[in-house]
């Protein structure tokens, strides 16, 4: 076998590995394992296909909405894009940053009930920061759940 020869072989099984994996690739099911990022407004234009979807809803919590349920350990609170709200029924002990008028992006399905179900939690926040005025202690700083 000569030079050349071994070259078109090696570039064959090459060029048919990469069309092996990229068909794996592009035809498995990789759409079970897909996160879609949507704001209220669009889940409720999705209706149906919404339900059992795993879905990242970003938004900000309305003011007098959050109820913390010590039953059931569960945080409900209401989600706003300014168009459309949407309840929320959160599992687990919220961010320490978590409060009435912060943007929050929440990692769940929605329900066939029209309540979005979250299992994730995450404060959106921006990375600047303040120092307090003097004077001010820490404790009028944080508001945190056990004083709402």
């Amino acid at each position: 076998m000569n030079e050349q020869t071994r070259r078109r072989l090696f570039l064959g099984g090459a060029l048919l590995t990469s069309a092996v994996a990229l068909g794996v690739v592009g035809f498995a099911d990789i759409g079970e394992n897909l996160v879609y990022y949507w704001n209220p407004t669009q889940v409720v234009e999705r209706g149906s296909e919404a339900e059992g979807a795993t879905i990242r809803m970003g938004g900000v919590v309305q003011s007098g909405s959050v109820a913390w349920d010590e039953q059931t350990s569960a945080l409900n609170f209401l989600v706003s894009d300014g168009t459309t709200t949407l309840a929320v029924n959160s599992s687990g002990a919220p961010p320490q940053m978590f409060r009435e008028g912060i943007g929050v992006v929440v990692e769940g399905t929605m329900g066939a009930d029209g309540i979005f179900v979250s299992d994730r939690l995450m404060v959106k926040h921006s990375n600047e920061y303040r120092a307090p005025e003097a004077g001010v202690s820490p404790d009028e700083l944080y508001e945190t759940l056990e004083e709402i």
